[in-house]
């Protein structure tokens, strides 16, 4: 049994039943029970033509369980007139299904979820493990975000912005349990792209690439986090890079720069550098004030403080932090790097130990506890003489 096929082919399905008039959650019921069916039938038996087997039986599942519904004619009519679907439906079908399952009426963890259920293929289980909840939750957050989308029409062109935003989401999820979400939103974007010729589709792909790169670079062999800085370059994966920078390249010369594409316009910088002492802050700064431009995000002008720590000094850095609110996650951390940069290590000892204990995980928490403990006790040692 090809995993990789039958995920690959799902969206594909569910769309062609959506379009032929079914439900969404009835749709995708009637899916995963063809699935199912595929699972048990397939090993012994392949077929020939698995997308089409696989809408022949979640068409005949969606027919059977539709059978005392009053608009089971209608809908059986409608397929009667309507001619089999080709490889340009198939992409219309499939970008329909991106399109609902980003929908605006759902919260982001509801898309989230039900992207990966509907065009990532996942189970439910494997989403429950992803996100660290009780299956039946999930299986609850699921049924609503149906519910929401059952009945939407698609009238008007969808948000390709929410769709991207969506992607990126599963991206930062990065890997738990036995589903690497990191690789799927990869896997999902790269299908996106190849569907759809925008720019900040190709940005987003890029950046996934080039952040994806330095995965193995970012945790020791204990588990704790490696700052950027101190990062064994070696370990970089320079074919995801080259990948992205050749992406990234492409859609900055049609010059309809976008969110994603700054952003991996600095992560291509970082990649770029052969040593950390060798990043060029100043045009990274210069990618910030764009970004700045473009979302207005504080998340991104605190960013843009550390950029500027590195390009212009720590005081020029500090100074760019007192403009954004104290309560904005992570700059504490931010406050006690440049302090520590700037010669202060009793004022950053404490900020450390301060943003441990607001630490949004264990990782995080227990690097920043290493920091303060550690100038702690350097200025312990100095007291001593």
């Amino acid at each position: 049994m090809n995993e990789a096929l039958i995920r690959s082919l799902t969206p594909g399905v569910l769309g062609i039943l959506v379009r032929r008039g079914a439900d969404f959650a009835a749709a995708e019921d009637a899916v995963q029970d063809a699935l199912v069916e595929a699972v048990r039938l397939w090993p012994a038996d392949p077929p020939r033509d698995p997308k089409g087997w696989l809408v022949t039986v979640a068409w005949r599942k969606f027919l059977d369980a539709a059978r005392s519904d009053s608009a089971r004619r209608r809908r059986e009519d409608l397929v009667d007139q309507e001619p089999e679907a080709g490889p340009a439906a198939g992409v219309d079908d499939t970008l329909r299904l991106y399109f609902l399952c980003a929908h605006p009426s759902l919260t982001p963890s509801s898309a989230v979820a039900l992207t990966l259920r509907a065009v990532g293929g996942l189970t439910t289980r494997q989403i429950a493990q992803a996100y660290l909840v009780p299956e039946t939750t999930m299986a609850q957050r699921i049924s609503r975000a149906k519910r929401t989308v059952s009945g939407v029409r698609f009238d008007q062109p969808g948000d390709i912005a929410t769709v991207l935003r969506v992607f990126y989401l599963v991206f930062n999820e990065g890997y738990s349990g036995d589903v690497d979400l990191a690789a799927e939103a990869i896997r999902l974007t790269r299908q996106l792209a190849a569907a759809v010729d925008h720019p900040e589709v190709a940005g987003l792909l890029a950046l996934m690439l080039l952040h994806h790169a330095r995965r193995a670079g970012r945790t020791a062999a204990d588990g704790s986090l490696v700052p950027l800085a101190e990062q064994d370059r070696s370990r970089w994966d320079t074919g995801l890079i080259a990948e992205g920078v050749g992406i990234l390249q492409a859609a900055l010369a049609r010059d309809r720069l976008g969110e994603f594409q700054a952003q991996a316009a600095v992560a291509a910088l970082h990649a770029d550098a052969p040593t950390a002492e060798e990043t060029d802050w100043v045009q990274i700064v210069e990618w910030y004030d764009e970004l700045v431009r473009l979302t207005g995000s504080p998340v991104v002008r605190l960013n843009r403080a550390v950029a500027v720590g590195e390009a212009d000094g720590p005081r020029a850095g500090l100074a760019a932090l007192a403009e954004l609110d104290d309560s904005l996650p992570r700059r504490t951390a931010v406050a006690a790097y440049l302090h520590e940069r700037d010669g202060d290590p009793e004022t950053a000892a404490r900020l450390y130990a301060e943003a441990a204990h607001r630490a949004p995980n264990l990782a995080e928490r227990d690097y920043l506890t290493r920091q303060a403990a550690r100038l702690n006790a350097e200025l312990k040692a100095r007291r001593r003489f």
